[in-house]
Order: C-alpha cells, then sequence, then structure tokens
C-alpha cells in the first residue's frame, strides 16, 4: 500500500523528467517545424504565437510512462488506464499531423473524431463495468455511500461522459498554461481520493500526471515556448475521464472539472443563440475568450481558471468525502 511519501517521490519524480525532457524534444518540434496555426478570427494578441512548436503533449506522455513503469506500481486498471490514455493521444496526434504537417487546419472531420473517441470509449465502458467489483453502480457526490446501478444504461452514459470530458478539456487548451494547470489541480485531487479509497495504481497516475503537467507548465506558462497540441489535450482529457469512471465518480466530473465543462457550455451557448436569434451571448467562445476579449490579460484569465478549479476541488473532497 503506498503512503504520501509515494505520492510526493512520484510528482517529484514526473516533474524532473519533464524539466529534462524539456531541452531535448523542444529543439526537436522545432527542427521539425511543427509550428502552431493561429487562427486569425481569435484574439489579435494571439497571432504572435503563430509558429510555436507544438504537440509537446509527447512529453507529457513520456514522462507518465517512465515514471509509472518506474514505481513498480501495476495492476490490470493502470495498464488500461495508460492504455486509455495513449488511445486518445493518438487520435490527438492524428489530428495534429493533418493539421500541421499535411497543412489541413481544420485535421481531422468532427465525425471522423468523434467516431474515432466513442470507439474508445465503448472500450472502457465496457472493461469497467465487467471488471469492477460495483459493476454498472456509480458513487453519487454528496450523499452516504450510496450507489445507483444504471444497469444496461450504464455504457451509452459513461461513453457519454468521458466524450464529453476529453471534448471539454479539448476546447480548455487555448491559452498558455490553461489546460496543463486546471489538469494539475483536477489530477491532484484524483491522486488523493485514489489513495483514499485504496486504488494505488491510479494515485500513481495520477500524480505522474499531475507532475508532469507542473513540469510542462516551465515550457506551456505564459507566454508558451511549445503547445501541447491535440495529442496532449486529448490525452489529458482521457486521463481526467479514465481516472473517474474507474474511480466509479464519474458524476465529481461536472464539479472538479467545472472549468472544462464551463467552456464546452460556452460554445453551446453561443452556437444555439446564433443560430435561432442570430446574436451572440459571448464576446467569443469559448469562455476564456470572451474575459480576453474583454480585456483581461491573458495571465489573469488562466490564474482566475487556475482559483476556480482549486476551490471545486476542494468543493469535491468535501463531496467525496462521504463516500470515505
Amino acid at each position: 500500500m503506498i503512503e504520501y511519501k509515494d505520492i510526493i517521490r512520484t510528482v517529484i519524480i514526473s516533474f524532473a523528467i519533464m524539466l529534462i525532457l524539456g531541452p531535448l524534444v523542444i529543439p526537436m518540434l522545432r527542427r521539425l517545424k511543427v509550428g502552431q496555426s493561429i487562427r486569425e478570427e481569435g484574439p489579435q494578441r494571439h497571432l504572435s504565437k503563430s509558429g510555436t512548436p507544438t504537440m509537446g503533449g509527447i512529453m507529457i506522455l513520456l514522462a507518465v510512462l517512465i515514471t509509472t513503469v518506474s514505481s513498480g506500481t501495476y495492476n490490470k486498471d493502470l495498464m488500461v488506464l495508460f492504455i486509455f490514455t495513449i488511445a486518445n493521444g493518438l487520435l490527438g496526434f492524428i489530428d495534429d499531423f493533418i493539421k500541421v504537417v499535411l497543412k489541413r487546419n481544420l485535421g481531422l472531420k468532427a465525425y471522423q473524431k468523434l467516431l474515432g473517441q466513442v470507439i474508445i470509449a465503448v472500450g472502457l465502458a465496457v472493461y469497467q463495468s465487467h471488471n469492477s467489483a460495483m459493476g454498472t453502480k456509480i458513487f453519487i457526490p454528496f450523499t452516504e455511500n450510496y450507489l445507483v446501478d444504471l444497469g444496461p444504461l450504464y455504457v451509452p452514459f459513461i461513453v457519454f461522459v468521458i466524450v464529453g470530458t476529453v471534448n471539454s478539456v479539448n476546447l480548455t487548451d487555448g491559452l498558455d498554461g490553461l489546460a496543463s494547470g486546471v489538469t494539475l489541480i483536477v489530477m491532484s485531487f484524483f491522486s488523493l481520493i485514489s489513495l483514499k479509497l485504496g486504488y494505488d495504481s491510479i494515485a500513481i497516475f495520477s500524480c505522474a500526471l499531475a507532475g508532469a503537467c507542473l513540469g510542462f507548465l516551465r515550457y506551456n506558462a505564459f507566454p508558451a515556448k511549445v503547445f501541447m497540441g491535440d495529442l496532449g489535450s486529448l490525452s489529458l482529457g482521457g486521463a481526467v475521464a479514465g481516472a473517474a469512471v474507474l474511480l466509479n465518480l464519474p458524476l465529481i466530473l461536472p464539479i472538479v472539472g467545472g472549468i472544462y465543462f464551463a467552456e464546452t457550455l460556452s460554445v453551446i451557448i453561443q452556437v444555439i443563440s446564433f443560430k435561432t436569434t442570430g446574436k451572440r451571448v459571448f464576446k467569443m467562445s469559448p469562455l476564456h475568450h470572451h474575459y480576453e476579449l474583454k480585456g483581461w490579460s491573458e495571465v489573469k484569465v488562466v490564474a482566475v481558471f487556475w482559483t476556480v478549479t482549486a476551490l471545486l476541488c476542494i468543493v469535491g473532497v468535501y463531496g467525496v468525502g462521504y463516500i470515505i
């Protein structure tokens, strides 16, 4: 059974690996000319970021892989969670490759990306329904150890949660350090909860990812020297969703991942409003761009979103406290 000192050691190792990988991988990405393209309709201040190396998410995956392997903590859940994260990252890599290397700005078509995400999500949902001691039951936060059995609705519900979470994290990756910082906080929450619930392997994975995100901020915080790309954001989304599903806590995601879902909701509201009334609710969506156009600096938006996430995770700890 792992202890808090193992958690701290895991974070430090993953963080250190990321610091080592940065000076090795970022120049390589520059030489490969995998530069980020910036949308002209976005905030004008972002145009200066054009050409910044992207696909830096590969460093996060490498740091997590090396850290978890060196931890000596192995079981089926850990392998499934890592494979699930890699599968989402591979989908993101294909999207990045099409956009950056093949110079097709839209990348994968929406239906192609969605189909891939659904297939990957079905795999995890089926695995969990057959291998979890709770079967198709999930915890209800803020209730005293209360479970609800979804039965035949379990797989479609979990698929919906996973796909929604993965795309929400992807939408959040729009400012320097935003997605990596928010995910650092969320995965720190999952590492604590995993440890309390006795899921040692998920705790190690969550800590490894938190440490990798912390190290990635060394290069991704404003002004960013590298972007994670869809390879990184879809990997992070997969890790967040995967950890929640394997802990039987998918319903905690709208709370601790409130920023992710606010970003997605802003896009949905914007699209519906514009198509039905011809008017926009936000100056621009996702939500972080709205605040930029209201005059907030990029650093302020990121700092506020990090703070909100930390507060939401505290609420999440309280909600899960009934179960622990």
